[in-house]
């Protein structure tokens, strides 16, 4: 067989190796030339951009809290302070299993049940944060036992924290309010006022009184530190820092002695009591009853304190003072008389027979008066020594309704004050067309009469009361009634005064305010409605009392205290100043279901003005004196 033999083209197939190579060459060559594009690109043009990235590798950047600036009374007394302690922190992103993780804690570290609940309401509410504390104020062997355990929980730290302290706690816990932790809500807030980055590492805020009106001046400014660190996180050393500016102090114009003292004077009774400079509008005394233990908010109320302070019947967490509404009863009887003569209702000498009922014309309907039989021959300044319910019947029906809502809203009654703390509420002075815009119906002349002697849809907080009084005893002025007295700056130790404020004059006429400022200084005399509480005082003081209606009683019955239930007996009122002469302090004390103002509240704003004017302190409780001057009346409404 013949065997064929192929003869290879050599420089065919040198020229397609040739080919080949060339071919591979330029492919590589390509990959070189993208690869270097690539090592530019990286290197060159985005060199700034990966150092950044490599140094923050190796550079921790970490916020430095400040120091929250702190709170005193007029005095220098310390009423919110700062001390440093250790806390116990979980980081939740960390932990796998963190229910069998605090189980294992607690069995080195105690952890109490309370502990518990409030970690995980702290973090129900605070998902966004990094660490939750589930104990404070760890004692030396706590913080020596978890250090040796610590390998055991990855995500569990000791921190050292500055924090917040309330050492006066329910003597002004509704004017100072308290700091608690940030919550989701709060953040939301800081990012609309774009002030979120001032709370870097910050876990407090505060939520009510001067701590959340004040916060801007309280928290301070936040500073950084860049520390190196090695490939574990450990810090090496630090580069650089720039530190933070603790926050202003702040001087209220309260003074906590006079605080105490108002305090003392109610006793166990619940109520309200605000005085005030008639000079300046400064808050001397700002008292609400019951308190409440603001240091319990601080790092997260429990469930339980929660539900004993929301439930209780006693509402320790209303701010009577600032927010409670009541209707002001013959407190308001001084307003009326000054409308009476500033709108030429009444003269001085005018005076109307008293039969002890008042009855409009055309209508068999009784108004009665709170004497039977009445008070005899009646005129302006008796009417407001033996507040005579009669004489405010008439002259109300004389006057309207709307001359009455425009002259006595000129002195604050049914508006907010202004007071530098939030969460002030209106109150209501009722006019014509409030009531047809409230409730689609025309003003009666019946409405008329009940607003007369503070009753009906008058409703007034005891903050409006103590502001009307002070434009009353200073003849005209209303000033902005304002608890923050004096900044000083935390860097410098400057103190600045905050100057009081005019909000405007009322242009009365002296004579008239005369003819009733001196009534109101014979109510504390003989035969006034509140002159067993001025019974041998030094010095002479202006008032007015004042019943307030909790329930109605129909018509024809009579008002029986020990047949009502405790919860609906009348609010006792008392507006006054002192000295009558030249005053220095001007208030209002309300006293919940205590019957009436001479008995029960007239004498608190005695002890009150014994401490401001003597320094004589009070009795530990209030009793009530023997026989109600001014008696209840309810049948009219």
């Amino acid at each position: 067989m013949k065997r064929h033999v192929e003869l290879r083209n050599h420089p065919v197939e040198l020229h397609k190796f040739r080919f080949r190579l060339a071919i591979s060459a330029c492919f590589v060559l390509v990959l070189f030339l993208i690869l270097y594009v690539r090592f530019y690109y990286l290197q060159v043009s985005q060199q700034e951009h990966y150092h950044t990235l490599a140094e923050a590798n190796r550079i921790s950047i970490s916020p430095l809290v400040p120091n929250r600036g702190l709170i005193y009374d007029r005095n220098g007394r310390a009423l919110a302070q700062n001390y440093s302690a250790y806390t116990l922190e979980v980081i939740p992103s960390k932990i796998r299993k963190l229910e069998s993780t605090l189980d294992e804690l607690a069995a080195i570290i105690e952890i109490t049940a309370t502990d518990r609940q409030r970690f995980k309401k702290l973090l129900k509410e605070s998902k966004r944060f990094n660490s939750l504390p589930i104990r404070s104020r760890l004692t030396d062997v706590e913080i020596a036992t978890f250090a040796a355990n610590r390998y055991r929980f990855p995500g569990i730290e000791i921190k050292a924290r500055v924090l917040r302290q309330y050492p006066e706690k329910e003597v002004v816990s509704h004017i100072i309010g308290y700091i608690s932790r940030i919550n989701d809500q709060d953040l939301e807030q800081l990012e609309r006022n774009e002030e979120l980055n001032n709370y870097r590492g910050s876990q407090h805020i505060g939520k009510i009184g001067i701590e959340q009106s004040y916060e801007k001046q309280l928290h301070g400014i936040t500073g950084f530190e860049e520390v190196e660190t090695d490939a574990a996180g450990r810090s090496i050393r630090v580069l650089s820092r720039t530190p933070s500016i603790p926050g202003n102090n702040l001087i209220l114009s309260i003074d906590l002695g006079l605080q105490e003292a108002a305090e003392n004077a109610f006793g166990d009774r619940r109520g309200a009591l605000v005085a005030l400079d008639p000079n300046n509008g400064e808050v001397l005394a700002f008292v609400s009853k019951p308190g409440y233990d603001n240091n319990l908010f601080i790092g997260g109320i429990d469930q339980e304190n929660w539900n004993l302070l929301n439930n209780s019947i006693d509402r320790p967490l209303n701010n009577r003072a600032l927010r409670g509404v009541y209707p002001p009863g013959s407190t308001f009887k001084p307003f009326m008389a000054l409308a009476a003569l500033e709108l030429g209702k009444r003269t001085p000498e005018y005076s109307m027979s008293d039969p002890g009922y008042f009855s409009l014309p055309g209508v068999e309907r009784r108004y009665r008066d709170w004497k039977p039989g009445g008070h005899g021959r009646v005129d302006l300044h008796k009417s407001l020594v033996v507040s005579c319910d009669t004489y405010y019947y008439s002259l109300a029906n004389d006057l309207g309704i709307d001359n009455i809502h425009n002259f006595i809203g000129q002195f604050g009654l049914g508006k907010k004050t202004g007071i530098d703390i939030e969460g002030e509420v209106s109150g209501l002075l009722p006019s014509s067309a409030w009531k047809m815009s409230q409730y689609k119906q025309k003003w009666y002349a019946g409405d008329t009469i009940s607003v007369a002697i503070g009753q009906g849809y008058n409703l007034t907080t005891p903050l409006q009361l103590a502001f009307a009084t002070m434009i009353i005893a200073n003849n005209g002025k209303a000033y902005l009634p304002r608890l923050v007295k004096q900044i000083q700056n935390s860097e410098t130790g400057d103190v600045k005064d905050i100057p009081e404020k005019l909000l405007y004059s009322l242009n009365l006429k002296p004579k008239n305010l005369e003819i009733v400022k001196n009534a109101l200084v014979d109510v504390t005399r003989p035969g006034g409605t509140a002159a067993k509480a001025a019974i041998n005082a030094s010095y002479t003081f202006a008032g007015k009392t004042g019943t307030s209606q909790v329930i109605g009683i129909k018509q024809g019955e009579r008002y029986n205290e020990k047949s009502i239930n405790e919860r609906h007996r009348d609010h006792a009122m008392f507006i006054a100043y002192a000295p009558a002469e030249n005053p220095k302090i001007a208030l209002a004390v309300l006293v919940e279901n205590t019957g009436t103002g001479g008995s029960t509240a007239a004498p608190i704003a005695r002890q009150v003005f014994d401490y401001y004017l003597l320094g004589k302190l009070p009795e530990a409780t209030v009793a009530k004196l023997d026989e109600p001057v001014e008696e209840h009346i309810h049948d009219h409404l």
